[in-house]
């Protein structure tokens, strides 16, 4: 039977029962015509993304039947927006409403074009859908599975374009938890940043789908809301479920890397580093940090500088590095400090600073030793650097603790094998035969305790032997 994955639309119709139908293409070209057969309910539309579930039956215009998910009774699911299905059912799927029934008439520039979709489907064939839309899941705009953002279109919006991170955008919003609302403002901000205004992580990684005028509903899970934190100035408890309504009003366009010049990545990396050291100063370091990735992001392996210009751009990225490595420190991501480090160090392979930060980074990573070369290292490079001298001493403490622990450790491990070993001795001696069973005296068994006899009490010294009772009244 034929597949569904390249386009599919619910139940048989009549060419003769064919209307013109709504135009519904972006370009009004008449490539898609939509006549509705049920209202649904509601107002929302599934999205872009959103996974949706469908009832269909397609025919071709005189009426041939060439597949239909009623007969298998199976409806079909598929991510919409995405090009999973034919362009014509991108485009009409998203203008249904839940339990929605609608006739598509599609053209073939909006199905399977000139080749057809041989052996049911001929070549240039216009197509009749008739479809039901039961169901759509939100889409997840996490990046993972774990349904973190969920989106709920209200309005399309315009165009295709999104904002980029760090663009400044304006956007109207209004937070709820628990159907309180606690936040409703127009706000503007650098996509990215906008924890400096209260606003949850989530909103920013939503934000890079939104298009123009766009309005959504988002659900956040707490790990992309306020976290275990909560929100004391907006009143919202730790772990708590937000939901947001959210517009996006404007958004400033940001040209791609590619299509910079060397001067304008220079340029753009010498701002974005000039405002992560002031969110640095402020103590903001995960949001320094996005700042001085940006910053080697965009000069890490670029080609073409010359002369002064490429002093210019390596000091940057070294300094991006640098920083980077700073702020990973203060954030504890001591693995990530490290390897910020070693790409300064592959700029400039003595740079004092990328030894020291390594050499904490090390520190924390429990490996003195490593750490001591590189501190040992600036020492080398600076004799005057007394932090660099200070932390050596402190690889010499850890590294005799951790010596002092190991001699331990094997002098425990000696002692439980030794223990072992005379366990072990034990056993076989007592499986050995005791060839001192059954006689008397000072190994026998029958030396006894008994009140002494007379002669034992006239003579002391002396100790009767009596396994036999021969001498019992002495």
């Amino acid at each position: 039977s034929f597949s569904a994955p390249n386009g599919s639309f619910l139940i048989m119709v009549e060419e003769s029962n064919v209307s013109a139908g709504e135009d519904i293409t972006p370009k009004q070209d008449g490539g898609v015509l939509k006549k509705i057969t049920n209202e649904g309910t509601g107002t929302a539309k599934p999205a872009s993304g959103c996974k949706v579930t469908v009832h269909y039956t397609g025919t071709l215009l005189d009426g041939t039947e060439f597949d239909s998910s009623r007969t298998r009774d199976s409806p079909f699911k598929f991510q919409l927006g995405k090009g999973k299905v034919i362009q014509g059912w991108d485009i009409g799927v998203a203008t249904m409403k839940l339990g929605e029934r609608a006739v598509f008439t599609i053209r073939e520039d909006y199905g399977y074009g000139e080749a057809g979709s041989p052996p049911k489907i001929p070549p240039k064939a216009t197509l009749v859908f008739d479809v039901e839309l039961i169901s759509w899941d939100p889409e997840n705009l996490s990046g993972k599975k774990d349904r973190g953002i969920l989106r709920y279109p209200i309005t399309a919006g315009n165009g295709f374009e999104s904002p980029k991170e760090m663009a400044e955008v304006k956007v109207l919003l209004k937070g709820t938890v628990e159907g309180r609302v606690f936040d409703e403002r127009e706000v503007t901000f650098n996509l990215g940043e906008g924890k400096v205004h209260d606003i949850p992580p989530g909103i920013d990684k939503a934000l890079e789908n939104f298009v123009l005028n766009e309005t959504s509903d988002l659900e956040l899970t707490p790990e992309y809301g306020y976290g275990a934190e909560g929100n004391a100035k907006f009143n919202v408890p730790p772990n708590a479920t937000l939901k947001y309504t959210v517009t996006l009003k404007s958004f400033e366009k940001i040209k791609d890397r590619w299509m910079l010049s060397n001067e304008e990545k220079v340029e753009e990396s010498k701002r974005l580093k000039e405002k992560g050291t002031n969110y640095f100063k402020a103590g903001q370091y995960d949001l320094a940090l996005k700042l001085y990735n940006k910053v080697t992001e965009y000069l890490n392996g670029s080609a073409g500088f010359e002369n002064e210009l490429e002093e210019e751009r390596k000091a940057l990225e070294l300094a991006g590095h640098l920083n980077a490595a700073m702020c990973h420190l203060k954030l504890n991501n001591h693995l990530d400090a490290k390897n910020a480090c070693d790409s300064a160090l592959g700029i400039d392979p003595d740079n004092q600073k990328a030894l020291f930060r390594r050499g904490q980074a090390y520190l924390s990573l429990s490996e003195p030793e490593l750490a001591k070369a590189d501190f040992e290292k600036v020492a080398a490079l600076d004799s005057t650097n007394k932090a660099a001298s200070a932390q050596i001493l402190i690889c010499n403490q850890k590294l005799k603790e951790i010596r002092s622990k190991e001699k331990q450790m094997y002098a425990n491990m000696f002692e439980k094998f030794a223990q072992k070993d005379r366990e072990k001795e034990e056993e076989e001696r007592k499986k050995q035969p005791d060839v001192m069973k059954g006689c008397f005296g000072e190994w026998g068994a029958e030396e006894r305790q008994r009140e002494p006899t007379n002669f034992e009490k006239e003579n002391p010294d002396i100790l009767m032997l009596d396994g036999t009772g021969d001498f019992k009244n002495m």
